[in-house]
């Protein structure tokens, strides 16, 4: 494991060598970082780290994006994120999987009151309709490995919510 400072990430392009595969779910929110601070963190850092991972050998890129997002929305999110998998997708990997995952469960310490709200109502929609409009981040990361240790068809691959749910349970 190496630490790496993402504002100086090119001077850390030696951890970047040698993998033939990187995941990456690097991510902030509008709220904690500011616009210019989202574009950097959610955009910047994780288009620069796809880039070095592809110059150190890397051969299969998973990234996790976000349910419904467009180059060309009008919501700023949506945007970002979107322009993200386009981004990462010019690099050139050999295979490039990107998780559109909907919203994430998850117990976390900086939880805004919005999204506390959200994650208690869709813990509960989630018994009744499991893949619709949720999925825990456990699952999240074992449909990853599943990506990677059985790949799908294709040189880019978009799975969406239920395809999440059906390789997290594989």
């Amino acid at each position: 494991q190496a630490v790496v400072d993402f504002e100086l990430l090119s001077e850390h392009a030696a951890a970047f060598q040698g993998h033939d595969v990187g995941f990456c779910c690097q991510g902030t929110t509008r709220a904690e970082a500011g616009a210019a601070g989202f574009v950097r963190v959610d955009q910047d850092y994780v288009v620069q780290a796809a880039e070095l991972a592809r110059a150190g050998g890397c051969r299969h890129f998973v990234l996790q994006s976000s349910w419904g997002v467009n180059q060309h929305s009008r919501f700023f999110y949506r945007r970002v994120k979107g322009e993200v998998e386009n981004l990462v997708q010019a690099v050139g990997f050999y295979r490039c999987t990107i998780f559109c995952p909907a919203v994430l469960l998850c117990k976390r310490q900086e939880s805004q009151p919005v999204e506390w709200v959200a994650q208690q109502f869709l813990s509960v929609v989630e018994r009744v309709f499991p893949t619709a409009y949720s999925v825990p981040v456990e699952m999240v990361a074992r449909a990853m490995v599943a990506s990677v240790l059985h790949p799908g068809e294709g040189k880019v691959e978009v799975l969406e919510n239920g395809t999440i749910h059906e390789l997290g349970k594989a």
